[in-house]
């Protein structure tokens, strides 16, 4: 179980969960021109899954500091598994992702996407070392990689395959992945804040200049609060403007993601324990899930 807590199995079995609703939710119902087979996806998958473990374990790595404050007993690398050890794990499922990586772009023949796979990498070990340290950069870039890692299965899928007959409706799904991505995005940069509030102590005394170091726990939660708030407000719009036809669609919106977040925003205004954030970084994730598996409605709010 170490190995396992390590990769974070919980995060990538999400990924894996997201990545095949995008395909068999969204774009197989929908009928649209696709470039991956059921062995071509799975790969797909399976290298953005190694990628994102190694990732993991090069920031379990790299916050053996922080997390020996923080998370003294959720602590893996230097307790359960030695640094070599880890960081060999890392190097192979890097190799291993990436090498996926490129074997795919061969396959939808479209090599220059290759390039896709080692940013994400390279990416991954910079924000382990470096990036994490400097205020709000980390948190952006950490968010942009798991929103890219629900758009590479539209650009996979969709891209290589356009056509000048095609390419209004090709467009128009990749949109709908485009709009998830978002949706992933500022969910997970709210939930990074959170974190980081959460993570203040062993932050400080690491040298880290996260966002609540810099600017105060106090204004960092009312950056969260806004970005709770605006996200809430945005999803509400949808739901009015477009999903007035689809009351099944509109309640799910309703239950599963406007009124947790609306719960979330509240809790934001009272918090103060590590605790209480603790709770609220669990919710977000939760309202992450909830809204990825609104994927499964599409069909029939696109056919209402």
């Amino acid at each position: 179980m170490n190995y396992l807590n390590l990769i974070r199995w919980k995060n990538l079995l999400m990924l894996v969960l997201v990545q095949l609703l995008i395909k068999y939710a969204l774009l197989e119902p929908l009928g649209v021109q696709v470039s991956l087979n059921t062995f071509s996806i799975s790969l797909l998958i399976l290298a953005t899954v190694f990628i994102a473990a190694a990732g993991n374990i090069i920031n379990d790595i790299y916050d053996i500091e922080t997390d020996t404050i923080n998370k003294p007993n959720k602590l893996i690398v230097g307790k359960h598994i030695t640094e070599q050890t880890a960081f060999n794990c890392f190097i192979a499922l890097n190799l291993i992702g990436v090498g996926l990586g490129f074997y795919v772009s061969h396959l939808v023949g479209k090599n220059a996407f290759f390039a896709l796979f080692v940013i994400i990498s390279a990416l991954l070990y910079v924000y382990a070392s470096y990036l994490k340290r400097l205020f709000l950069i980390g948190n952006i870039i950490i968010s942009l990689l798991v929103s890219l890692s629900i758009l590479i299965v539209g650009i996979f899928e969709l891209l290589p395959v356009i056509t000048p007959e095609n390419q209004y409706i090709q467009l128009a799904v990749f949109k709908i992945i485009f709009y998830y991505a978002v949706f992933a995005f500022i969910i997970n940069l709210i939930r990074e804040i959170i974190k980081d509030i959460e993570d203040i102590e062993g932050d400080t005394k690491s040298g880290m200049h996260t966002l609540p170091i810099v600017i105060g726990t106090s204004k960092a939660r009312s950056t969260a609060f806004v970005l709770t708030l605006f996200t809430t407000m945005a999803i509400s719009f949808y739901v009015i403007s477009s999903l007035y036809k689809t009351p099944i669609a509109s309640g799910y919106f309703i239950f599963f993601i406007i009124g947790p977040l609306i719960y979330v925003f509240i809790k934001l205004l009272t918090a103060k324990t590590k605790q209480e954030y603790r709770h609220i970084s669990a919710m977000l994730k939760l309202v992450m899930l909830s809204g990825m598996l609104s994927l499964l409605l599409y069909k029939y709010i696109l056919l209402s």
